[in-house]
């Protein structure tokens, strides 16, 4: 029998203690690769190469309120930028008031939308028919596999915020690097039916020239509109994402404690489970000893054993977090960088192994020191 072999085999000889304790492990590591995915998703990611490129304007008091159009072509002026295009969030309803039937509406300006997200890809032909129809709109792919929309179908969404129904016809399926679950229709259609609205927009989204000329840009606009009547508030598209998720709270803290406590959870089980197995095991670390078994044998050997648990333990929770952030993906939006990612993986495995060596490092090296006649005399 080779050690391998022996580790492994010796690793699953309490059967119902190792399974409870692997079956521990998973769900600790899922939680941890889970926010460790969270935290990637919302802080790490840098998103596109045009994303690091792209800021947006709004009203310095509260997204609530308007900015007036006539901004647009002062920002556009401004050295640096490359183009400016309006965004106004919609929020109607398709269908019914069901969640799963919930996605983003945005009105903008199809003639421009493109050049500030060159990274949203499309057919060219499904951009000039975009743009030649006021009652035209594109979809987010993922979001037109959810529904079956095609080019060419007619939906019709209930305005609530606003109380116009927009009869829409699809005109273009995009490709975003991410799920965006978003539909984009021509901001003119709005204005026309509810006359309120024209002038005013609620964000403009504006393309840079390079990512070293953000902050002076940034600065610049909302230095030109200070004593305004609607002063602005600018910032770059991933800032501008993060203030939604800050309105939750202290969200880093919240992530870092749990993986805290999920770390420690896996240190005590994994800890109590081979500090058990070891003292049980006194005997026969003394029987080991007289085959030839050095201290240092015995030593891996137990180690091995505490590695061996955590590492599946790791896999299975790993397993479990790739396919509920999959799951969570496919729904767009926020959870749009939910995809656990290979590094992530690695990283949690990481953390099982040395939880692993750790909590069984102590034990271990006391066992291997056992005396050869003291431990035979053991009972227990």
């Amino acid at each position: 029998m080779t050690l391998t072999r022996f580790v492994t085999k010796n690793a699953f000889r309490n059967k119902r203690r190792s399974i409870l304790t692997v079956l521990s492990i998973t769900f600790s590591l899922l939680l941890l690769t889970f926010m460790m995915t969270i935290w990637r998703g919302f802080y790490m990611d840098k998103g596109s190469e045009q994303s690091a490129q792209r800021l947006v304007v709004r009203n310095k008091v509260s997204l609530v309120f308007s900015i007036p159009v006539f901004y647009r072509e002062k920002i556009r002026a401004i050295p640096g930028v490359v183009n400016v295009v309006n965004a106004q969030w919609f929020g109607g309803k398709y269908k019914d008031d069901k969640s799963q039937n919930f996605f983003a509406q945005f009105g903008t300006d199809p003639t421009e939308f493109n050049k500030v997200f060159p990274d949203f890809k499309m057919p060219q032909d499904q951009i000039e028919a975009w743009q030649k129809d006021r009652a035209g709109a594109i979809v987010d792919e993922e979001l037109a596999k959810k529904y079956n929309w095609k080019v060419g179908d007619k939906i019709i969404i209930q305005g609530q915020t606003f109380p116009v129904d927009l009869d829409l016809t699809i005109r273009g399926i995009f490709k975003a690097p991410q799920n965006t679950q978003t539909l984009y229709f021509n901001k003119t259609y709005l204005d026309e039916a509810y006359t309120v609205m024209k002038g005013n927009e609620g964000v403009f989204y504006v393309m840079v020239d390079s990512p070293q000329n953000m902050s002076r840009v940034a600065s610049t606009i909302d230095e030109m509109f200070r004593n305004s009547t609607k002063p602005t508030k600018t910032e770059t598209e991933k800032a501008f994402s993060l203030g939604f998720i800050a309105m939750l709270g202290n969200v880093k803290a919240f992530i870092l404690s749990i993986c805290g406590a999920v770390v420690f959870a896996i240190l005590l089980v994994s800890a109590n489970t081979i500090a058990m197995s070891i003292r049980e095991r006194t005997r026969e670390v003394a029987v080991l000893k007289t085959l030839g078994f050095t201290r240092n044998s015995i030593l891996g050997l137990f180690v091995g054993e505490a590695i061996s648990l955590a590492i599946i333990g790791g896999l299975l929770g790993a397993l479990g977090a790739y396919l509920l952030g999959n799951a969570l993906a496919s729904q767009g939006g926020f959870f749009g960088a939910m995809k656990v990612t290979p590094a992530t993986v690695l990283v949690a495995l990481t953390v099982a192994g040395l939880m692993g060596f750790f909590s069984a490092i102590v034990p271990s090296y006391h066992a291997s020191q056992v005396n050869i006649v003291d431990g035979l005399r053991h009972i227990g």
